[in-house]
């Protein structure tokens, strides 16, 4: 049974799939706010990131093409491993800020924690928060699954092999 799973894995299906899912997920999420850049906007201002409007602006004018960009990346496979760095960065970011937000609307507004809603900022409306930490949790994992994997096939632009096997090797 191990040796098929083993087998199954190194045809390169199981990260392709992978690939396709977080960019799939990813593009829709970045489309979804660049769609509505001033509500995404809205959604930035509840998570009191900085009292910098520019900055602010910033983050809401390129963080959904970010997105977009480093989906259509992990779907194309070019710089797998890279694009999948940048994606755990962002998730783990978004998935604390949520996390924050929540814990704070729980101790001020004495909510059930996993009764809690609001609207993200993903582009998707309101979100039962338990739900959309466990959804993060699931994409953190597949993120750091891709980071992980060795695996190039699939990979239109794959990334570089002798930047992260034999590093710490004298040369």
């Amino acid at each position: 049974m191990a040796s098929a799973l083993t087998r199954f894995n190194q045809t390169g299906y199981p990260l392709l799939a992978c690939r396709l899912v977080l960019g799939v997920v990813f593009v829709s999420l970045g489309w979804n706010k660049a769609a509505d850049p001033v509500a995404f906007l809205k959604m930035l201002r509840q998570y009191q990131l900085t009292e910098n409007a520019l900055v602010l602006n910033a983050i809401a004018a390129a963080l959904p093409w970010f997105e977009i960009l480093c989906g259509i990346l992990l779907i194309a496979g070019i710089r797998v491993r890279a694009t999948s760095l940048l994606i755990f960065g962002m998730l783990a970011a978004f998935t604390a800020a949520v996390l924050l937000r929540a814990l704070d609307i729980h101790n001020t507004q004495s909510i059930a924690f996993c009764a809690i809603r609001f609207d993200c900022g993903c582009g998707t409306g309101d979100v039962l928060i338990c739900g959309k930490l466990a959804e993060n949790s699931l994409l953190i994992a597949l993120s750091v699954w891709l980071l992980m994997a060795r695996s190039q096939k699939f990979s239109l632009l794959p990334d570089r092999p002798d930047r992260f096997e034999g590093a710490g090797e004298l040369r």
